[in-house]
């Protein structure tokens, strides 16, 4: 068995001397997803993060380990490394290192592309979410070899379409599904965790429907006191549309086809949960003025953020800038719109659900288009195997003094839908360091140095515990 102290402080110190410096230049490089810079191969951005880590991997990677580099036709690239083990058992690792934009917002001194340490918290884009993956993985394996602790054949996977909904991926898993095998263990770095306290497992993620809705009335601008009363606006037809879809009152999503039956399971973890977040369920975001949540019941917000559907407006074109706007009725607005949909729920059949409802009996005529991105899965883990869930328990109070806590998690990661369906019988562990504030998508986002250390620790210790279940 690995000694615990002596993992400790073989992850603190490779972590200190060899992932934060990397992670540091990693934060400096502009490269978004795809989606969001449809030229990221003239820019040249992504390959400058892969050939940062590929060095990096190039110096630190296990005795043995086959790197790949994917690079098919017109994809994103993608590493893949082949550490052997002593098992002919896999463990799959994920993880991804596109990002999103910058986001406006960042504090002074702070920006996305400008990595600033403050004590624990490594700031800038990316290092949280999901950088510093690919690294902690490593580390994990070497924290084991350093110590001759056996473990299974570990193929590390790392992306560079996950912000985009990972429509590349699907592609590599084919090209690469030879030294993929067929894992009974998947690792993934790219969650949530609830506090800095203890470590968090999560159990379900959201899945999630992409789309522009764009309204068209007139071929031009005109004057809007001539045309306002006559002509209607683009504005208020697009906000009349989303009505169909959301109660403007409460939130809630009112189609009864984009919301599924809560597993008794999972509405108590909920609550297990709530107990020991309580008031931090909703403290952690940063509040303005007198603003107050949703509700008041930690459960039913948890449950709000994990299981349920939540439209929310992530963009608009058609309206000026404040300093441009005149006295005109707009021929147009386009909006876009991100809507979570349940971890169970066909994310094919919630397409078909929001296009028919935002597209059917237009109100005055008005031209409706919708173009919709690749939808994406949620996904619902599968029962925790006797061996992982008392692993996962141990792991946490060795290494943080406190039981691990499992929860779901409103955002979505594709893979996982992906490989749930592609490996029914593989258990997973799906984790990673975005705690309170850590503002993953938006200003001030930071990665938590000592959170993440632990984190690896606790890797560690459950792929031990994997060999020798």
């Amino acid at each position: 068995m690995a000694d615990h102290a002596q993992t400790k402080q073989f992850v603190d110190t490779f972590w200190e001397e060899n992932i934060v410096p990397t992670i540091t230049d990693y934060i400096r490089v502009p490269n978004v997803s795809s989606m969001f810079d449809p030229n990221w191969q003239e820019n040249g951005h992504v390959d400058r993060a892969l050939e940062l880590v590929k060095n990096w991997l190039d110096e630190h990677k296990p005795d043995g380990t086959m790197l790949h580099v994917g690079r098919l036709d017109n994809r994103t690239p993608l590493l893949l490394l082949d550490v052997p083990g002593n098992s002919d058992d896999t463990i799959l690792m994920y993880g991804h290192l596109d990002k999103q934009p910058e986001m406006t917002g960042w504090r002074d001194g702070l920006g996305a592309w400008k990595p600033v340490r403050e004590g624990d918290k490594l700031y800038g884009r990316g290092g949280a979410d999901d950088g510093y993956a690919v690294f902690a993985s490593i580390c994990s394996l070497l924290a084991l070899r350093e110590q001759g602790i056996d473990h299974a054949r570990v193929v590390v996977l790392i992306e560079f379409s996950e912000e985009s909904g990972s429509p590349d991926l699907p592609a590599y898993v084919e090209h690469f599904a030879k030294e993929i095998g067929n894992p009974s263990l998947i690792v993934c770095l790219d969650s949530g965790a609830g506090n800095y306290e203890q470590l968090w497992s999560t159990t379900s993620l959201r899945g999630l429907i992409g789309a522009t809705l764009r309204v068209d009335v007139l071929k031009e601008g005109v004057h809007s006191g001539d045309a306002s009363g006559v002509v209607p606006s683009s504005f208020r037809i697009a906000r009349e549309l989303i009505s169909r879809l959301e109660d403007e009152t409460t939130g809630a999503i009112l189609p009864e086809a984009l919301s599924v039956n809560i597993p008794d399971q999972r509405r108590e973890q909920a609550s297990q949960v709530a107990k020991v977040l309580s008031e931090e369920v909703v403290s952690k975001f940063p509040w303005i003025g007198e603003m107050r949540a949703v509700g008041t019941d930690p459960t039913e917000l948890i449950l709000n953020r994990t299981w349920r559907p939540a439209l929310a407006v992530t963009g608009q074109e058609g309206m000026p800038a404040l300093k441009d706007a005149g006295n005109v009725l707009r021929p147009y607005t386009t909006l876009a719109l991100s809507l979570r949909i349940p971890p169970t729920l066909d994310p094919k059949q919630a397409k078909n659900a929001l296009e028919k409802l935002l597209t059917s009996d237009p109100p005055y005529g008005a031209k409706i288009t919708v173009d919709f991105h690749e939808p994406a899965p949620g996904w619902n883990a599968p029962a925790l195997a006797p061996w992982l869930g008392e692993t996962l328990s141990e792991a946490s109070q060795t290494y943080y003094g406190k039981p691990a806590l499992h929860m779901g998690e409103g955002g979505s990661i594709p893979f996982m839908g992906m490989l749930g369906e592609k490996f029914p019988e593989a258990q997973f562990v799906i984790t990673g360091v975005l705690g309170p504030q850590s503002n993953a998508h938006g200003p001030n986002e930071f990665l938590h140095i000592d959170y993440a250390k632990k984190l690896t620790a606790c890797v560690c210790h459950v792929l031990e515990r994997h060999f020798s279940k």
